[in-house]
């Protein structure tokens, strides 16, 4: 028995890309399988730790939970996305400084969500940070470093 596929376009860190999905084939699978874009992990693969958080039009979204099929003309942003010259944002520089890497494997959807958080709130405070960071686990660390590195990357790395 064959899967049926459907052709879907979406473009991926600035890239149209079209895509021959099976309706049940996840965001994640298409990113981390066929194109070979690792930074979104394959955490709980529940929606429940955001390891896996990406932007889609604009906003951070379980990549484990989306279904790539209902994505045709969506723009997808991963974290290799955010820095394409290579060249680290802010957030990814302000992380480095407040050690605030450890394993890695929570750091790509942190990225993205305080990347997003950031985008909307360019002022935030200790508590705002706390908020928008409580649905990404990390399973190393105390979460201060984390907070602290938001905090950093808003002020500009006065903090």
């Amino acid at each position: 028995m064959t899967t049926k596929t459907q052709d879907v376009t979406v473009t991926v860190n600035g890239a149209a890309r079209t895509l021959a999905c099976a309706g049940t084939t996840t965001l994640l699978t298409v990113l981390r399988d066929d194109l070979l874009l690792t930074g979104a992990k394959r955490g709980c693969n529940q929606g429940v730790c955001g390891a896996c958080t990406v932007l889609i039009d604009g906003r951070p979204m379980r990549s484990c939970l989306t279904l790539a099929a209902n994505l045709d003309g969506a723009e997808v942003t991963t974290v290799e996305g955010l820095a394409p010259r290579g060249e680290l944002t802010r957030v990814q520089e302000s992380l480095l400084k407040q050690n605030a890497v450890q394993c890695g494997f929570c750091t790509s959807g942190m990225v993205m969500v305080a990347h997003d958080f950031l985008q909307r709130n360019p002022d935030p405070d200790v508590e705002e940070v706390r908020d928008a960071l409580s649905g990404n686990l990390c399973r190393c660390s105390g979460y201060r470093a984390l907070v602290d590195a938001v905090i950093d990357a808003a002020t500009g790395g006065a903090a």
